[in-house]
């Protein structure tokens, strides 16, 4: 047996740009919002396995656009879980909107945690909802490379302070928030006439509340690539945005 979750969303102002494009980060956080709600009804959701001392947390997540949303659609985002592999969970997504047109494609990978050491755990530890979740191997998006090469000629673009308004349950800064930093590391005028077609994104190290985020760009033919780092230079999230020109 396969398994699918729907969930529709009706589109706010608030979630567009100034270019009245639905912002990325208001994607990513009704992705979030249609995982949780999937694995809530899976028996691996956040109620479940906070007593348990355990958490999901995402490691990467995978976005290919099809077509321009507008203010008014409503969002229908589909999303199931991959079989697991090793300590990796993958969990992909189809996102159409009322005329049934598909908007987005997303894969993301997930790693089950240890919240008091943040360790890497099987799938075994999820113990019955392991067992009996109804996985499916289908995937929305094929990725070939979950890896993003380090900048060799980044330049330094942006600076953000993480505070309480980024956090999550999990103290630490939300995913779908590093969305939001990572377009401030560009201007409206350099993003005015961009198409945005994709993106790729990896969290390599939480940043909690009072830790200062550095950003560094490098841009090529049709793509901008972005690492945040902190200031004691570890690196934290990688970026890379694909886009063309009006």
């Amino acid at each position: 047996m396969s398994y699918a979750n729907f969930k529709s969303y009706e589109l706010r102002y608030s979630d567009f740009d100034f270019r009245d494009a639905l912002k990325p980060s208001a994607l990513l956080s009704l992705v979030q919002e249609s995982a949780a709600a999937s694995a809530d009804e899976l028996g691996f959701g956040y109620k479940d396995l906070k007593p348990l001392g355990l958490g999901f947390i995402t490691v990467a997540t995978h976005c290919a656009y099809r077509r321009p949303v507008v203010l008014g659609d409503v969002l229908t985002i589909e999303t199931w879980p991959l079989p697991p592999r090793h300590v990796i969970f993958e969990r992909d997504y189809r996102v159409t909107n009322a005329r049934g047109e598909e908007v987005a494609v997303l894969a993301s990978r997930w790693c089950l945690v240890d919240l008091a050491t943040f360790t890497m755990l099987p799938p075994e530890r999820m113990g019955e909802a392991h067992a009996r979740c109804p996985y499916r191997a289908e995937k929305s998006l094929e990725v070939t490379n979950w890896r993003l090469p380090r900048l060799s000629a980044g330049r330094e673009v942006f600076r953000h302070t993480v505070r309480n308004s980024d956090c999550d349950h999990y103290l630490h800064a939300n995913n779908a928030k590093y969305f939001d930093f990572f377009l401030d590391c560009f201007s409206m005028e350099e993003l005015g006439g961009a198409d945005i077609r994709g993106f790729q994104i990896a969290y390599a190290k939480q940043t909690k509340e009072d830790e200062t985020l550095i950003f560094t760009r490098e841009d090529s033919s049709g793509a901008s690539a972005l690492e945040a780092r902190g200031e004691d230079g570890t690196l934290r999230t990688q970026f890379k945005l694909f886009y063309g020109r009006e």
